[in-house]
């Protein structure tokens, strides 16, 4: 292969085509809860998977797991839970079975939050995905999105 291969070239734009479908609407999206609610993008998705979490087997997530979950590092993860917590939308407590494990849950401070947040995530999503799909070039990635049934897991 070298590289003027036809097929790594369309590898390649369908990569770009896709990096820049995530990219708009990741700025779409980070400009609607920053308006209107003051979180970013990743403090959005934060508040949302450790909303998630019950009190069942295996119902609190470890850092590795929130991190892989949000898509961040360990150390970024942590940088943005203690953000959240300085804020009052997080706590931090030891897990009861094992003194070295720490667990982060949402504050109720945090769930009215992120209960206002996620109609604007909701419409600014569909708002990015209805702009794209007027762009021949992505709008193939938009049908396929809009297809998914379920979330990929992490």
């Amino acid at each position: 292969m070298t590289a003027t291969d036809p097929s790594l070239t369309a590898l390649a734009q369908g990569w770009c085509a896709l990096s820049l479908l995530h990219g708009r609407i990741e700025t779409h999206i980070e400009r609607a809860l920053q308006a209107g609610h003051g979180l970013s993008v990743r403090e959005y998705s934060l508040l949302d998977v450790l909303s998630r979490q019950h009190d069942g087997d295996g119902g609190h997530l470890q850092m590795k797991q929130v991190a892989d979950a949000v898509v961040l590092s360990q150390s970024a993860t942590t940088r943005l839970v203690t953000r959240l917590e300085d804020r009052g939308l997080l706590e931090r407590y030891l897990c009861p079975t094992d003194r070295r494990g720490i667990y982060t849950n949402v504050t109720e401070d945090g769930l009215k939050l992120l209960e206002q947040a996620r109609p604007t995530n909701r419409t600014a999503l569909r708002e990015a995905l209805d702009e794209a799909a007027q762009n021949p070039d992505i709008a193939p990635l938009v049908r396929v999105i809009e297809t998914l049934k379920s979330p990929v897991p992490a």
